[in-house]
């Protein structure tokens, strides 16, 4: 989907939610078509820092748009120094999200992966599965480094009605190792997984999902600059060509952030 034009946006709400990681709800019309899985640019209209920062969109209701992001350079950090009622400046709703049209007729048992940042942009998806979820099976998989991160956004997949499970690396809460070992350690496989988080385990999702015929959908994060597919500067490996380049990638923040994970060499 193609942005609309940048538009002013005001924080209603902001929360720390873990050391460093802050959600933020912003008032900006321009999202009220947003698909789970998009992003969004955020600009701080600070003249210094002229490129907006891609932030996923944790959820969309209306006239509001919840971001959920950590605080890791200046661009963020300036972001995350601002308060309710004052005024980013956003562009989107930008990319393609998750395949969801078919699905809530289905009968799929769907496991959601998210590995770190990657809850926030599957719980946009939750809320849409569990809105027609029927018979059907939907369970989270929410990875944390440790216990420190107070398994941010985890109550809230259980307040849509998630089975949620929790894995930390160092096993300081629920199951050790990374999110598709607490896949592996219930013994059941998933008919559909959504996935989003560090690319090692994307990596990971995507052999197992292969090795086991799951379909998959994996969302990645580059370094984005433009955010529209100009710059060329978040392009990943491909198995297939593309029509227009006749090379192998395709670009992050307009042919994904979200693909078939049978369709990226990662």
């Amino acid at each position: 989907m193609s942005a609309d034009i940048r538009q002013k946006a005001y924080i209603t709400d902001k929360t720390e939610l873990a050391p460093d990681i802050i959600s933020m709800v912003l008032k900006v019309k321009l999202c009220r078509a947003a698909l789970p899985g998009q992003f969004v640019l955020v600009y701080t209209g600070d003249g210094a820092r002229l490129l907006g920062r891609p932030l996923c969109i944790a959820d969309a209701d209306g006239d509001t748009v919840r971001i959920v992001f950590r605080r890791v350079g200046e661009g963020t950090a300036r972001i995350a120094e601002s308060r309710v009622g004052d005024t980013l400046f956003v562009e989107g709703p930008l990319g393609n999200g998750y395949p969801v049209e078919g699905i809530l007729e289905g009968g799929h048992s769907i496991a959601l992966l998210g590995g770190g940042l990657g809850a926030p942009s599957l719980l946009y998806l939750a809320r849409h599965l569990s809105a027609g979820r029927g018979e059907r099976e939907c369970r989270a998989f929410l990875g944390y480094k440790d216990s420190t991160l107070k398994h941010f956004l985890a109550d809230e997949f259980v307040r849509l009605g998630m089975d949620t499970i929790i894995s930390t690396d160092d096993g300081s809460e629920g199951t050790k190792g990374n999110v598709l070992d607490a896949l592996k350690g219930t013994g059941k496989k998933p008919d559909l997984i959504y996935a989003c988080g560090p690319l090692p385990m994307l990596s990971a999702v995507r052999k197992y999902a292969g090795d086991n015929d799951i379909k998959a959908y994996i969302s990645l994060e580059e370094h984005m600059a433009c955010g529209v597919g100009v710059c060329l500067g978040c392009v990943v490996k491909t198995v297939h060509k593309d029509e227009h380049s006749r090379v192998n990638n395709a670009r992050v923040c307009t042919e994904g952030p979200v693909f078939d994970a049978k369709e990226v060499d990662i």
